[in-house]
């Protein structure tokens, strides 16, 4: 049952990847298979999502670092919230850039992974803040809020790691932008997956209203043990949490 599923997801992702190249509405970095896809209108998206009043009243706010949601977190940056977002692959944590430090010339750079590094300040489990509002990058959505990332399972690990450490809610809303053909009708969902409030596109918004249930932590027993081997921040939380 469960290889079903993954079967399922795999062929949904393949899917998705080879709509949005054969459609030509894939961006650089390409090919954008494997990746989280950038895709014409990213922009538009962001601005849509930002007029949420969700995002407008939200004081901290983790966004992935993927190429799709460099605008976000740029207007994240740009209208003084302060912005929380992973490494790659969790690698080395996360990074808190506060916006009042940051000269209004550096925000377009400080929104990419590059600036984030060189802008940002990597932050110990301790210092992370309590945080209002997620944005995560997606492969696919469905209109009743299930996910997909690009198989790595490292989105649904970020935000793991703030629900066990207590710094964001079942009620804490999760949006996503992408492209309207990554909207798909269909997504199997497995315990650990993490669904999403509201899609942004270039062209609508979607309230999912989703009945599918947030992660309410790691779930250990599954997770690969190389991800503890290969992510300092998750041995350390696993320290922690024993």
């Amino acid at each position: 049952m469960q290889d079903d599923v993954k079967r399922r997801k795999h062929e949904i992702r393949q899917r998705v990847w080879s709509t949005l190249e054969e459609k030509g509405v894939a961006r650089f970095p390409r090919p954008v298979y494997g990746r989280i896809p950038n895709f014409q209108g990213a922009e538009a998206a962001a601005e849509r999502l930002a007029g949420l009043p969700e995002f407008r009243s939200a004081r901290a706010v983790k966004v992935n670092p993927d190429a799709p949601q460099r605008a976000v977190r740029e207007i994240v940056l740009s209208q003084g919230k302060t912005l929380l977002t992973p490494t790659p692959r969790m690698r080395e944590g996360f990074i808190l850039l506060d916006p009042a430090s940051l000269p209004e010339t550096a925000l377009p750079r400080a929104s990419t992974i590059a600036g984030a590094f060189a802008y940002g300040r990597r932050i110990t489990l301790d210092k992370l803040p309590a945080i209002d509002l997620i944005v995560m990058g997606s492969v696919a959505v469905s209109p009743t809020g299930a996910r997909l990332g690009k198989g790595e399972g490292y989105g649904e690990l970020e935000y793991a790691t703030l629900r066990e450490l207590g710094l964001v809610g079942e009620d804490t809303p999760i949006f996503t932008t992408v492209h309207d053909l990554q909207i798909v009708d269909d997504i199997p969902s497995e315990e650990y997956d993490v669904p999403v409030d509201a899609i942004a596109t270039p062209t609508n918004l979607v309230r999912t209203k989703t009945r599918h249930g947030k992660p309410r932590g790691i779930i250990w027993s599954r997770l690969e043990p190389r991800k503890l081997e290969e992510i300092p921040t998750l041995r350390e939380l696993h320290e922690k949490l024993r």
